[in-house]
């Protein structure tokens, strides 16, 4: 889970402009993901084949 934490920082601190994520991982990026604090600042774009391309906005989703 520690390496989830580290590239959603990465992603927050604009060290990398997205992360995919497939979907054998998508249930524990998720548990880190909507314990972060930041968690309304993350957009994730469905792609084919369960993939999701999740990048940072620095105005926070409604």
């Amino acid at each position: 889970m520690d390496k989830y934490e580290n590239v959603l920082k990465q992603l927050q601190n604009g060290e990398i402009d997205s992360i995919e994520i497939d979907k054998d991982e998508f249930y524990e990026f998720r548990e880190v993901l909507v314990k972060h604090p930041f968690f309304k600042h993350f957009r994730g774009d469905a792609k084919q084949n369960g993939r999701i391309i999740y990048t940072y906005l620095e105005i926070p989703r409604s």
